[in-house]
């Protein structure tokens, strides 16, 4: 990236299930849902969103090859995305076992990301 514009946070929790991808997801749109940048297209090169690059940062605790990397580079509308995981987050009771929610556990999974944004 030539040059870094932006950048914010965010968390994703699965309740239920153990789904790292869902946690993940949930991450990268708690961290972009509500924000805005309305002078970006002025900054990018060709005034285009599509030369906009995205480098996402996830930090998973656990199930790291059960990770749908294209589900996360999704969450992203414009431009070009990379995904860097690293071990992180956390697994914590969910205080109930519930078998019709497809737990296998008792565990949620929390992912922390980080979206950084420029060109």
């Amino acid at each position: 990236m030539e040059q870094l514009v932006f950048i914010e946070t965010g968390m994703g929790v699965d309740v239920h299930g153990q789904n790292v991808t869902k946690a993940a997801v949930r991450a990268v749109k708690n961290a972009i849902h509500t924000n805005s940048m309305p002078g970006i297209k002025n900054i990018l090169p060709e005034q285009s969103l599509d030369n906009m690059v995205v480098n996402i940062k996830l930090a998973v605790p656990c199930d790291h090859e059960k990770l749908d990397l294209e589900e996360v580079r999704s969450a992203i509308p414009y431009g070009t995305v990379t995904v860097e995981v690293m071990d992180g987050g956390m697994l914590t009771t969910s205080g109930i076992h519930l078998e019709e929610k497809e737990d296998k556990n008792d565990l949620m999974y929390i992912v922390n990301a980080s979206v950084e944004v420029g060109y």
